[in-house]
């Protein structure tokens, strides 16, 4: 640490003294830039790289062990503070029927989110499998002058005072991270209180909309019911109505319609008196028979007749020409 001197001032009695305020040490790298010369990566310097046989077992130096172990309880650590964080964190409500959560951004710059990892390739062309050569010992280039002094106790600063500031930041930084835990507990609960008297107000008015809406179906349903009795009051009214005015048309068609057909049917013959049939069809046919027969009988019986007496008129008309020529 270096510090900036003050003008030597020599005691009275020829002693050499030195005071100096302290200073805060200022930041500086821990290695040295090298300006003008581009660093290339080369893996075989790499100590995550495996050598040798891969199939032999890889034993870890004991800072490498240590560095593991480390780790692992580092992860721990972050597993059990994101187990409590889950655990204090207000849940949100399920969603209604129909509807779904959604994650918004609420950052005050909005970045675009995308499931494509945006990746590039790059190569690069290895050296043959060399030994590793030791690691050298990294040593600081010295800067600076160097200076001596000697400090006696109580010189530099007073603990007892000078801690005091600290200490006060150190109480009120955890008082006030308290508070804020506390805080944070309080209004927690306030969610929960919250969040429950929300699911209970859902809760009743899913109930009162079930309600409604069993009740509108049951009074669709009557009125639905209402309709289909009415149609069917009005479509037998109308089938009524329409069989009334079919009789009374038949009837008056029929009026005129039967005595007509009654008539032509009887003319036609289907209708008649099976006395007369029998006559027309058995007796009348067997009489005309009879009559065709007897008169056929007379005119034989008249042809012979005229023939006998044609035969004798002209017998005597022969046997008068002839007494005539005798004479």
């Amino acid at each position: 640490m270096t510090s900036v001197l003050q003008p030597q001032r020599e005691a009275p009695n020829g002693t050499y003294t030195f005071s100096s305020r302290p200073r805060p040490v200022p930041s500086r790298l821990k290695y040295r830039e090298n300006e003008g010369q581009v660093v290339y990566g080369n893996i075989m310097y790499d100590r995550r790289v495996v050598r040798g046989n891969t199939y032999a077992h890889q034993i870890l130096p004991v800072t490498d062990q240590v560095e593991i172990q480390r780790q692992q309880e580092a992860r721990r650590r972050a597993i059990a503070r994101k187990r409590e964080k889950e655990h204090f964190h207000s849940r949100t409500p399920e969603a209604l029927e129909g509807r779904k959560h959604t994650d918004v951004q609420t950052e005050l710059y909005l970045e675009e989110l995308t499931d494509h990892i945006e990746d590039v390739n790059v190569e690069c062309q290895t050296d043959a499998f060399l030994d590793k050569p030791a690691t050298p010992l990294f040593i600081p280039a010295k800067s600076g002058k160097d200076v001596a002094t000697q400090i006696e106790e109580g010189e530099l600063f007073h603990f007892d005072m000078e801690v005091q500031p600290v200490l006060e930041v150190l109480v009120g930084k955890t008082i006030e991270q308290a508070l804020l835990e506390v805080m944070e507990e309080e209004e927690l609960a306030r969610l929960r209180a919250q969040q429950h008297a929300f699911q209970e107000l859902r809760n009743a008015e899913l109930v009162e909309v079930q309600r409604l809406e069993e009740q509108e179906r049951r009074r669709r349903e009557e009125k639905d019911r209402r309709i289909k009795q009415q149609r069917a009051v009005l479509e037998k009214e109308k089938e009524t109505a329409e069989k009334i005015a079919a009789r009374a048309f038949a009837r008056h068609y029929l009026a005129d319609l039967l005595p007509s057909v009654f008539t032509t049917l009887r003319d036609h013959g289907y209708f008649y008196d099976p006395v007369q049939r029998d006559i027309e069809t058995g007796f009348l046919p067997w009489l005309m028979e009879e009559v065709s027969n007897a008169l056929d009988k007379r005119h034989a019986a008249l042809a012979v007749l005229d023939s006998e007496y044609i035969c004798n008129f002209l017998f005597h008309i022969n046997y008068m020409m002839k007494m005539e020529a005798v004479t």
